[in-house]
């Protein structure tokens, strides 16, 4: 028998998920694993959302929805922009995706063509890298060089090389937690413009900064594309449930392309999503309890000789130089993981070049787990 294989297969793996995965596996041995590996919030989803779905589940109201979501969810987005920006966004312009991973299926089919060149920062979120590649799109990744954020300066020599087609960022940042400032955010998104290249702004990890308010890319326009999820935040990761918020000129583009490729987002999850924006005092308290953790873990992380390579300012990771530590942070997460029982992501997901001296670790578990964890690190580096 002959089987065909893509390349677009050969795509790096996601590491994180296979230290997750290895975690697993210990756990199911009985080891004590903490895994400070992936960014799974430690609570479930809020008391109104589960509410919901269970009467959705008990009601039997459970199938298909329009390609771009139920009336009802996308008008609740549309309020949040109102509430918490202060920004009107048109339901009209919302697409409901199948989690934040579909979000960034849809915008890359939908904006590019294959060899087009498209911007990230390095280090950043593997799955862009990986998707576009897939994609057959041209990843240009922007080495910040130790600045905390892209900008607008570091559009100007990979533009002048080739034009770039579009541009990829986060505030908050995965793996740094760095949040772009308002004036920079203008600026970046402003310089874009001007070179004709297209903006997509992931804000998944809005409501989770600790030193800044949330600024929206659609202050700044309506010619940017927004991609944001109830992962985070709202504690919703397992109910694969996210958005876009789109410029019109991608609305029925989008549209066409989740009608074949994922039909609808799940109606359970959207039903329940619905009902997340009325959990604003239960979640603050979980933020409550991420802002502990992150005041530990910068206390904490330097003592044991993890240097904070980037400033903490939201989400919730902490990235760190362990080159004192050592010179391959794939082998020293494998090590940390089987003879301390903590698991970290090694720096390789997020940059391909320097990732060798750096480890993420989440802090959404709970603030004992913190705590543990520290002490085990530390012991074990001893």
């Amino acid at each position: 028998m002959v089987v065909s294989v893509s390349k677009r297969g050969e795509v790096e793996p996601f590491h994180a998920m296979d230290i997750l995965a290895e975690a697993n596996r210990l756990k199911a041995l009985g080891a004590p694993v903490i895994s400070l590996a992936v960014g799974q919030p430690f609570d479930p989803a809020p008391t109104p959302v589960r509410e919901a779905a269970a009467r959705a589940l008990r009601d039997g109201r459970i199938g298909y929805t329009d390609a771009l979501g139920r009336a009802d969810l996308r008008q609740a987005i549309a309020a949040h922009y109102a509430e918490h920006y202060g920004i009107e966004v048109s339901p009209a312009r919302i697409a409901v995706t199948t989690g934040s991973s579909a979000g960034f299926n849809l915008a890359f089919l939908a904006m590019f063509d294959p060899g087009d060149r498209v911007a990230v920062a390095a280090p950043g979120y593997p799955a862009y890298r990986n998707i576009m590649k897939a994609l057959d799109l041209e990843v240009v990744e922007i080495e910040l060089e130790g600045a905390a954020y892209l900008s607008a300066a570091h559009l100007d020599a990979p533009h002048a090389e080739r034009p770039l087609k579009g541009v990829l960022f986060a505030s908050p940042a995965n793996p740094t937690g760095a949040v772009i400032p308002a004036d920079a955010l203008a600026g970046l998104i402003t310089k874009a413009k001007s070179l004709g290249i297209s903006v997509i702004s992931d804000e998944i990890y809005h409501r989770l900064a600790y030193s800044a308010p949330d600024t929206t890319a659609l202050g700044f326009g309506d010619d940017v594309t927004v991609i944001n999820s109830f992962s985070k935040y709202y504690c919703m990761t397992g109910w694969r449930i996210g958005w876009m918020v789109l410029p019109e000129a991608l609305v029925r583009p989008i549209e066409r392309i989740q009608q074949s490729l994922y039909i609808s987002a799940p109606e359970l999850s959207q039903v329940a999503a619905a009902k997340a924006f009325a959990a604003t005092a239960e979640l603050e308290l979980v933020k409550a309890r991420y802002a502990l953790n992150r005041e530990l873990l910068m206390r904490r992380l330097p003592e044991i000789g993890f240097s904070l390579a980037a400033p903490m300012d939201g989400a919730f990771y902490a990235f760190c130089d362990v080159s004192r530590l050592t010179n391959d942070s794939m082998e020293f997460a494998r090590r940390m993981l089987a003879e301390a029982h903590v698991a970290a992501t090694p720096g390789q997901d997020f940059d391909t070049t320097a990732g060798h001296r750096f480890m993420r670790l989440s802090y959404a578990g709970s603030h004992e787990d913190m705590v543990e964890a520290m002490a085990r690190i530390e012991r074990w580096l001893k």
